[in-house]
């Protein structure tokens, strides 16, 4: 059976805010735990510096090579220098 509803509880009032926008709220910043850190030998350095170069795009070495990189401006050398001759 189903009964009706006879008195609703009516909302209380809600004062208005004291804070002004501008206000925050104090909050401890987290502490970061201390990073470790690695240091590549200069073998494993060259390993990762050729597989960037490897999946950079011509336009990418292009681009470092108008700015003044010297591994660029020789990788546009050795790529000249393998294509043959057109005429």
């Amino acid at each position: 059976m189903v009964n009706a509803i006879s008195a609703a509880a009516q909302p209380q009032p809600v004062a208005p805010s004291t804070k002004t926008p501008t206000q925050k709220p104090a909050q401890a910043e987290p502490k970061s735990a201390p990073a470790d850190s690695v240091q590549l030998s200069p073998a494993a350095q060259a390993m990762v510096a050729a597989r960037q170069e490897a999946r950079e795009t011509s336009a990418q070495t292009t681009q470092q090579a108008s700015h003044g990189g010297t591994q660029a401006r020789r990788q546009h050398a050795q790529e000249a220098a393998a294509k043959p001759a057109a005429k």
